[in-house]
């Protein structure tokens, strides 16, 4: 018994730790390692949001879909975390409607 978990627990801490990944509509796989990820379970419709800093981009989880915004400014996230009613801000200022919405990455894509 012993030595099962001895060698469980060498095999958890030599595992190659590969990072996340996740499917965003209109663009396909992700790799999460540059993003900060938050898990939501204040609002009804965000689940998770992420966030890169350095690429100003934000992949959320709304309902299952993962979906992806460009340009974002760093305040405009922390005030998405910290608003009072997350899914009334997201929908007011970061989605927007159609292509024209402030972030959407097809007309405010940056170069990455």
């Amino acid at each position: 018994m012993v030595r099962t978990a001895t060698a469980m627990l060498l095999h958890l801490l030599t595992a190659e730790i590969g990072s996340e990944t996740v499917d965003v509509r209109d663009r396909g796989t992700v790799d999460l390692r540059t993003f900060e990820c938050r898990d939501i379970n204040r609002s009804s419709l965000i689940q998770r949001a992420c966030y890169d800093k350095a690429q100003r981009q934000m992949i959320i989880n709304i309902n299952g879909i993962y979906d992806q915004y460009c340009e974002l400014p760093a305040p405009t996230f922390a005030a998405l975390m910290g608003a009072p009613s997350m899914g009334q801000f997201f929908n007011r200022t970061i989605r927007g409607s159609g292509p024209d919405s402030p972030y959407d990455c097809r007309t405010h894509r940056n170069s990455n």
